[in-house]
């Protein structure tokens, strides 16, 4: 399963590494894919993964925002 989110407040390439890394760290992702254009963002999980476990490693990998696309 695939989820699309949008991340809002990423400027620079190290965006895209640490918000792909907290992502990585969530329990049941399997793969992610940030694009610094846009901030689109994909999730690949065998389960869909509980929104709030995605907006707080959003947060933890600095002050950007997510939403589900």
């Amino acid at each position: 399963m695939i989820t699309q989110y949008t991340v809002s407040g990423m400027t620079c390439g190290n965006c895209v590494n640490h918000v792909t890394e907290e992502v990585s760290e969530v329990e049941g992702v399997k793969n992610v894919s940030v694009s610094l254009e846009g901030g689109a963002m994909s999730v690949e999980s065998d389960e869909r993964i509980p929104f709030d476990a995605i907006i707080e490693a959003v947060r933890e990998a600095g002050n950007y925002s997510v939403v589900e696309a």
